[in-house]
């Protein structure tokens, strides 16, 4: 019973990656609004900027971790053939 929960909090395809990405840039996004009232001028925007980039990286490293573990997969699968 606890795989198939846990298998809910895998993320398997590259859709459901851009779905948590998305929401990830909406939260973000949202935060650098509230930034930029909250410290009006060149430092709100920074601020701004450094939450868009935050989910640069991380969504680049989601997407490069979901090909990685395509490819392994891949491969264990190649080698387990090749055994046979």
């Amino acid at each position: 019973m606890w795989t198939k929960v846990k298998r809910l909090f895998v993320i398997k395809t590259r859709f459901e990656a851009y779905l948590i990405i998305y929401g990830l840039a909406l939260g973000a996004m949202t935060r650098g609004a509230h930034y930029t009232v909250e410290y009006p001028g060149v430092g709100g925007w920074l601020l701004m900027a450094a939450t868009a980039g935050a989910v640069f990286l991380g969504g680049a490293k989601i997407l490069d971790a979901i090909r990685y573990e395509q490819e392994a997969k891949k491969a264990a699968e190649a080698d387990e053939q090749a055994a046979q």
